[in-house]
């Protein structure tokens, strides 16, 4: 009875995921056409195929369920796994050269922008007159500032800035680099590869942040 048990607990979780999942796909594609403001719960229940109390009962809310969408979009899976014990930040962590740290970010920041760019350009529009998308797009801002900041220290403590940099003025550079609306404007609306956006991001970050081989360390009062 006991191995029945566990089957029948693990076939109930796999459903709730799966059913967690199809709400969070039906959002996503709903609230990049028609959007956010114009989405009710009721549309995404139907596309789903579940009951909209169903919806309520997992997210609680419109606003919720936009908040964990975005938080899977940027992740790429709904595990609750911090960004700091990530994968791609390890990895970022054991090279040593700062331009390799770059291109293995650049990799990663082209596969999150290759999944999250449509659903992340509906929230920017939708935070312009929906407060509860302004207060989730806002979240967001500043998540990827805080990332940037923890990046951009990391660079600073292998000596790799240029003089001129602390780190809070490397981690804007990196903030303004990674944002979505680049990657929309020079791979989805003109046409670049992501691998050519890959190169630019890493090329453009290096030149505006990296120091010289031989150059004097940035000093504390930088």
């Amino acid at each position: 009875m006991a191995v029945k048990r566990r089957y029948e607990s693990a076939h109930r979780q796999e459903q709730a995921r799966q059913t967690r999942r199809a709400i969070l796909d039906a959002a996503a594609a709903l609230f990049v056409e028609p959007g956010y403001a114009a989405t009710p719960l009721t549309a995404i229940a139907a596309r789903a195929g579940v009951a909209v109390q169903t919806v309520y009962k997992i997210f609680g809310s419109k606003q919720a369920l936009l908040s964990a969408l975005v938080d899977v979009t940027v992740a790429g899976d709904d595990e609750p796994v911090a960004l700091p014990d990530r994968p791609f930040v390890a990895d970022i962590r054991a090279l040593t050269g700062a331009r390799a740290k770059l291109d293995r970010y650049a990799r990663h920041l082209v596969d999150t922008h290759a999944r999250q760019a449509q659903v992340m350009l509906a929230l920017a529009a939708a935070a312009t007159a929906d407060p509860e998308a302004a207060a989730i797009w806002r979240k967001n801002v500043d998540d990827r500032r805080a990332g940037m900041t923890m990046f951009a220290a990391e660079l600073a403590a292998g000596g790799h800035l240029r003089p001129d940099h602390t780190v809070d003025t490397a981690a804007d550079v990196l903030w303004l680099a990674m944002d979505v609306r680049n990657y929309d404007w020079l791979v989805r609306q003109r046409g670049w590869s992501p691998e050519r956006f890959r190169r630019w991001y890493a090329d453009t970050v290096a030149a505006a942040l990296l120091a010289e081989p031989g150059s004097p360390a940035p000093t504390a009062s930088a």
